[in-house]
């Protein structure tokens, strides 16, 4: 046995009885009132009288919740990318990219130090929760690989960097973990999603993989590639990656997945682990089975605050911590952390399966979202490029839905279908060509993580395009009961069965899809 992985059991088990005993009030106002003091006089704080806050509610009543285009309107704008003792003490040195927001294409995530420190005591927890689960596992005996975007960052003033989460992570990984990285630099540096996937199936092929992680959709097609030059018909892990004993999954939602990963393991020595990360923070991670929950991280320096959904635009919003949850309701995430936010309203909305210690799952976003493969589309996203689409063929949009199609075959991409309704009765084959490929080129302008996405094709396939004859959407509603005022065609449907039952009624009437090639 090493000394790393001797040192990491002895670590595992002396950090499960500190969770087994945690007091998740204790624990959080303690979170909140260091980074109150830390941050005491940077200009949020003193603007806030951070000195003069003893407890959360005298948080709560001093700072109001904000999103991102609040505090990148008055607080980052002005100096950015200097942020100098703006909203967290000390200069920001690194920023997460993340898309989805409706203000721009890519939010800037500030990422100080001290949220390095977070997330990788998150990851440590990951192999503690494993471990305790597998107490003879010898994970560290091997390379941990993580199948992310590039981890090129782009340099943007003296000791500011920006990039991908996972950039940021392969950057400042401690020297002690590094051996352990893969893949090498000069891959992980790849942005061609291609040739990137051929060269980690070659390389990890010779290699002692103990821990992949990813995207599910992205590890399915790194499975698909490795198979393809082994020249195995057998996508199974036990005959691609043997010694794979934990895989780690996160990002979007796992259940189209999860039979797949399931039949993926069967035989293998791995076991499946959810982790719920944002470029904000590392939120909750499975400490039990993978239905179980995710258990909330209380001591990362992230304190966390849940608000009724349906209360999260009220003037006085309801603003719950841990001493009041309750479960199965919908909650939107809040949190404040140690890179400068502060009553930073996520996007997320979770419901908790219990409260002590709270575990929670992940329910969908407060705005209406499509990424069944990590894409990250939002509703204004997809309504422009669609009206775009219609109008470079000269017509408008009546009604239109759009879902996810995943294939049966886990090694082919998935891809968005979108059944729509024109003004004009008949649309040749040219225009329904034209109109998809303007779809996929102005959502690809938009936003980054869909073009990393739809690469050449790698990790989601080209748009595919059902058109509706008129009045189709009308007996589509009437059939399911939904015919009036009150009641809208849904403009991204996540439900498969829904879905289905949409296109099952289009198809009646119309032709097959058109994929735009």
């Amino acid at each position: 046995m090493s000394i790393l992985t001797a040192a990491t059991r002895l670590y595992a088990r002396r950090r499960h009885r500190q969770l087994s005993v945690q007091n998740p009030p204790e624990t959080q106002q303690r979170q909140l009132l260091s980074l109150v003091k830390k941050s005491g006089t940077s200009r949020f704080g003193t603007a806030h009288d951070f000195g003069r806050i003893r407890s959360v509610a005298d948080f709560q009543k001093a700072v109001p919740l904000g999103r991102y285009e609040d505090f990148w309107e008055q607080w980052w704008q002005d100096s950015f990318p200097i942020l100098d003792n703006c909203t967290w003490p000390g200069r920001i040195p690194y920023f997460a990219l993340s898309s989805g927001t409706s203000s721009g294409t890519t939010k800037y995530i500030p990422c100080s130090r001290e949220m390095i420190l977070s997330n990788r005591k998150a990851g440590v927890d990951l192999l503690v929760h494993h471990l305790i689960n597998r107490p003879d596992s010898a994970i560290l005996g091997g390379k941990l690989f993580m199948l992310g975007g590039s981890t090129d960052l782009r340099k943007l003033a003296p000791g500011v960097y920006a990039g991908d989460l996972s950039g940021i992570a392969a950057a400042t990984t401690p020297p002690w973990l590094r051996p352990k990285q893969f893949p090498p630099l000069d891959i992980a540096l790849m942005s061609e999603w291609e040739q990137k996937m051929q060269r980690l199936a070659v390389t990890a092929a010779a290699e002692d993989i103990r821990m992949i992680s990813g995207v599910p959709s992205w590890l399915n097609l790194f499975f698909a590639e490795l198979a393809r030059q082994r020249q195995l018909t057998d996508i199974s892990l036990k005959s691609l990656l043997p010694n794979v004993e934990m895989v780690v999954h996160g990002g979007v939602s796992f259940q189209p997945y999860r039979q797949q990963y399931r039949d993926l393991i069967t035989g293998s020595r791995a076991e499946l682990r959810e982790v719920y990360p944002a470029s904000e923070g590392f939120i909750a991670v499975a400490d039990r089975g993978s239905d179980e929950g995710l258990r909330l991280i209380l001591d990362h320096g992230i304190f966390f605050e849940f608000v009724p959904v349906e209360e999260i635009d009220h003037p006085s919003p309801t603003r719950h911590w841990v001493t009041d949850i309750e479960p199965g309701v919908n909650y939107a995430v809040v949190l404040s952390n140690c890179a400068g936010l502060w009553g930073y309203i996520l996007g997320d909305t979770i419901s908790f399966t219990e409260c002590n210690p709270p575990r929670l799952h992940v329910t969908g976003r407060l705005s209406y979202m499509l990424s069944a493969f990590g894409e990250h589309l939002i509703g204004e996203e997809i309504e422009d490029a669609v009206s775009n689409g219609a109008e470079s063929i000269g017509t408008s949009v009546v009604e239109f839905s759009v879902g996810a199609i995943v294939p049966e075959n886990s090694s082919e991409p998935g891809y968005h279908r979108y059944v729509v309704e024109f003004a004009e009765n008949t649309i040749s084959d040219a225009a329904r060509k034209t109109f998809i490929n303007r779809v996929d080129d102005v959502l690809m302008a938009r936003n980054e993580d869909y073009a990393a996405h739809r690469q050449e094709g790698y990790g989601m396939d080209k748009p595919q395009l059902l058109a509706a004859p008129p009045g189709a959407f009308t007996a589509w509603m009437k059939k399911r009961g939904k015919l009036g005022g009150q009641h809208k065609v849904p403009r991204i449907i996540t439900d498969a069965e829904l879905f289905a039952s949409l296109q099952s009624s289009i198809e009646e009437h119309a032709g097959p899809p058109s994929n735009g090639k």
